[in-house]
């Protein structure tokens, strides 16, 4: 692209969102000597972040959920603002924040395949196992998904502690007591009814 179409092309641009500004309802200028609330600041601003977080995000609902947030956020740090002048400047920002956090967001969705989803316990598999095993089977579903993560890891996958931290992201320690903790519960499911 040569520099004629490129300054072209930011003509363009300027011209399109400059005349977009023009449609944005002009703020009335403030009261003198009169506090500026948050119910101001929605109603003179609201219609120009929506518009610029829809430019963002290319999605009506999605900007204006975008900017509920951006009030929200002005709205809970509203006692710790120093200037109330400052307070557009943080929604604008809040705006472009919220605005680029949902766009990473449909970045992780989009780029996410899905494993192949198998049945890991299959008839032919089921059938294999024997009463003893099948109970220890549906013993570990009961479990929380780190309890269950511990101990596939570790007896099925044959992972030293270690290993286990490393793999889960959690210490030697809590692995450990991860452990413990699932293998009594496990150990709880498992005991016959009416067993101390």
């Amino acid at each position: 692209m040569g520099p004629v179409a490129a300054d072209g092309i930011e003509r363009a641009v300027e011209q399109t969102l400059s005349g977009l500004r023009r449609l944005d309802p002009v703020p009335p200028a403030p009261a003198p000597n009169a506090p500026l609330t948050l119910a101001d600041l929605y109603r003179d601003h609201r219609v120009r972040l929506v518009r610029l977080a829809v430019l963002l995000v290319d999605d009506p609902a999605t900007a204006e959920d975008v900017v509920q947030e951006a009030f929200a956020g002005l709205h809970r740090h509203w006692s710790g603002l120093r200037d109330e002048a400052a307070a557009v400047g943080y929604l604008r920002t809040a705006v472009v924040n919220g605005s680029r956090s949902v766009l990473r967001r449909r970045r992780t969705a989009r780029e996410y395949v899905p494993p192949h989803q198998v049945n890991a316990r299959s008839a032919e598999s089921l059938a294999m196992l024997s009463a003893e095993h099948q109970a220890v089977v549906d013993a570990l579903s009961t479990l929380p998904p780190r309890q269950r993560e511990v101990l596939v890891l570790r007896y099925y996958g044959g992972l030293s502690e270690a290993e286990i931290a490393d793999a889960t992201g959690i210490s030697r320690g809590t692995v450990k007591s991860t452990a413990s903790r699932a293998l009594d519960a496990v150990s709880h499911v498992l005991r016959p009814k009416g067993a101390p």
